[in-house]
């Protein structure tokens, strides 16, 4: 199959000056040195400049009714690549061949005039795109009803908010029939209604159409739902290229954050019976700190003991980033050790399909049955859940509570 598009060895180069400033200057200093500088003549300080590279030698190939999601860490190039492929910006090196029409919604309101009217802009974006007057027409009724800004169609765009800018753009983007849609993570502006729209139009225009679709974002679900093929940039190179899951993966194991506690040594002579040490672990055994929702997760404790009584239990509670309690499950030590033991070993694996997506931490205790405390320790092991392509993916990074339910629905006709 020939692609439409296809980048060779794709750099940017940007030039960044820092000008010398003093951090601080008084009244007298900027009065002295104007009078110094009228006097004699002297040589201002020129700027220091730095060279950064935005993107570094990045290459790939996009097959006609692809959707390839673009996922990284800010500032690793998604938005230059975005800006070179929709011909805003060209490259410092490298070549791309592009084979259609883009429609590119990378910013709110790009390739709007802010002193037209909606109905205006339509048009105008429909001719930049080398449409005809009678294909926009064509055209129309569908994307005013799907931007549902019919009551200010002919009031200027200026006068917008940019949820409406965002819905109009993106409709227009959608509904002219470009052979490829560049969408950047614009559609976070607008409400999560309108992102599940958007997300079940993008994906009507390349599996029935067969238009190409290339989508950066930062929800790890929807890249999951919607794309077929992802790039994952570092530092503006392609660290990966292949099935979202797999790109996913890698970026979310970029990501460090501690999912371990070790107690240090010279705190545990002053403990009789403390926590020595936890770590979160996956199925496969694996130290981690990110999950997917469907995945198992695991945590590995060690406990010393040395004032042992049957009384002892261990209590372990999750909690959420805003420190409210998910759950608390409590556990008898003679379940682990007898009273001959100085160590209090084992996991608990809690289950998948439970955990809602976003940060939680635990806390751990060892206590007897009449509440006295032996060892506490709080808000660590943190871990980080994600979505990987639920219904509930779109709404992402929005609460809609702790855990995910799979309920049984009943219909009664």
């Amino acid at each position: 199959m020939s692609s439409i598009i296809k980048a060779e060895n794709i750099s940017k180069h940007f030039i960044i000056a820092h000008e010398n400033r003093e951090s601080y200057s008084t009244l007298s200093s900027i009065m002295s040195k104007k009078v110094k500088n009228v006097l004699k003549s002297r040589k201002r300080d020129k700027p220091k400049r730095d060279e950064f590279w935005a993107l570094k030698d990045v290459s790939f190939e996009v097959n006609p009714g692809d959707r390839l999601g673009i996922i990284g860490r800010n500032g690793a190039g998604k938005s230059t690549l975005l800006k070179i492929l929709s011909r805003i910006t060209e490259p410092t090196k490298g070549r791309i061949s592009i084979k259609g029409r883009v429609a590119s919604l990378l910013e709110v309101g790009t390739g709007f005039h802010p002193e037209l009217t909606g109905r205006e802009n339509i048009f105008l974006n429909g001719a930049i795109l080398g449409m005809a007057r009678t294909e926009i027409r064509k055209k129309f009724d569908e994307i005013v009803a799907f931007a549902e800004v019919e009551r200010f169609l002919d009031t200027p765009v200026k006068r917008y908010s940019s949820g409406m800018y965002v819905r109009l753009a993106f409709a227009v983007a959608a509904h002219l029939e470009p052979e490829i849609l560049v969408v950047d993570e614009v559609l976070a502006v607008g409400d999560a209604q309108f992102q599940k729209k958007c997300l079940g139009k993008m994906e009507e225009v390349s599996r029935n159409e067969g238009r190409t679709v290339l989508f950066v974002s930062h929800n790890m679900g929807v890249v999951t739902q919607l794309c077929s093929s992802s790039i994952l940039l570092q530092n503006g190179q392609i660290a990966y290229m292949g099935l979202p899951k797999h790109a996913i993966e890698k970026y979310l194991g970029s990501q460090n954050i501690s999912n371990e506690y070790r107690l240090e040594s010279e705190q545990k002579n002053q403990k009789i019976n403390f926590v020595d040490h936890l770590i979160v672990k996956n199925e496969r055994n694996e130290s981690v700190s990110n999950f997917s929702f469907d995945e198992k997760i695991v945590l590995h404790f060690l406990c010393r003991i040395n004032d042992y009584s049957p009384n002892l239990q261990i209590g372990i509670a999750m909690l959420d980033k805003l420190n409210n309690r998910v759950f608390t499950v409590l556990k008898e030590i003679d379940y682990f050790m007898t009273s001959e033991q100085k160590v209090l070993e084992g996991n608990v694996g809690f289950p998948d399909h439970l955990f809602a997506p976003s940060n939680y931490t635990f806390s751990f205790a060892i206590w007897t049955k009449d509440g006295i405390i032996h060892d506490l320790v709080e808000n660590i092991c943190a871990i980080s859940i994600h979505d990987n392509g639920t219904e509930l993916a779109q709404y992402e990074n929005t609460d809609y509570g702790c855990v995910i339910v799979s309920p049984q629905w009943n219909k009664y006709v």
